[in-house]
């Protein structure tokens, strides 16, 4: 069984609103994905997160996204590639400064949401966001999403010198290219703990899942995300974090 990083989105309360169980699933992941504030967060929820992920000796990630906190950074939004860039910068140098204060750097870049979706389904934007976060720093890797033929997408990161870390998902279902199925789609975010950790096996040993139209689907992952907004994957996570322990 290979040896997954252990990832969860988190840091997405925002002013009096909470959002996910942070300090719950925070003792049992690797990398922390910190909203950055354009989808969710603020320089108060970014602090403390940082500082709960030290206390943890969890590693800080960037996870920016579309200014879109209305829509938590789920709807596809048009921008150009020099506007992709500046996005990126902006909330990956606002969570670094954080990060600084406190003694610390961010580790790595994962975009939140739509522009997620959208840089795996556009290959200009991809290459808009590997440019950016080169710019800024080429020795953070970039999170990614695994699918069923990740050459595409290792060669534009070779391309221009960074590390990619492929992403899978313990909490979602895919189509036949391993692209997640939207979440209006029935059947689209697993909510059952034991679906949930049988899922996250599958995808460490390498064994194919079964994608929505009935096909075998094999991510060659390095990380596997875990939803800080579904209770259910949270109720899951250390059940996960014991089973990929190595044997």
């Amino acid at each position: 069984m290979s040896r997954l990083l252990l990832n969860c989105d988190i840091g997405e309360s925002f002013g009096n609103w909470t959002l996910g169980l942070d300090a719950e699933v925070m003792p049992f992941i690797d990398c922390a994905n910190v909203a950055c504030g354009f989808h969710a967060g603020d320089p108060s929820i970014m602090r403390k997160t940082v500082s709960l992920a030290l206390q943890h000796g969890v590693q800080i990630g960037a996870h920016p996204a579309y200014q879109d906190l209305a829509g938590f950074g789920r709807r596809s939004m048009t921008y150009t590639a020099q506007e992709i860039q500046d996005l990126l910068h902006y909330q990956i140098g606002a969570l670094d400064g954080i990060c600084r204060a406190q003694g610390t750097r961010v580790s790595y870049v994962k975009p939140h949401g739509a522009m997620y979706n959208d840089m795996m389904a556009n290959p200009a934007q991809l290459r808009a966001v590997i440019q950016a976060v080169a710019a800024y720093d080429d020795s953070l890797p970039l999170m990614l999403m695994a699918t069923r033929d990740n050459r595409a997408a290792q060669a534009l990161g070779d391309e221009y010198g960074l590390t990619l870390w492929f992403e899978a998902f313990a909490d979602r279902a895919y189509d036949n290219a391993g692209h997640l199925l939207s979440r209006q789609l029935p059947g689209a975010v697993h909510h059952d703990p034991d679906t949930i950790i049988r899922q996250a096996l599958t995808i460490a040993r390498g064994d194919p899942l079964t994608a929505s139209d009935g096909s075998a689907l094999v991510l060659q992952a390095n990380t596997l995300c875990v939803h800080g907004d579904n209770a259910s994957s949270v109720a899951a996570v250390q059940r996960i974090r014991e089973a990929l322990k190595p044997q």
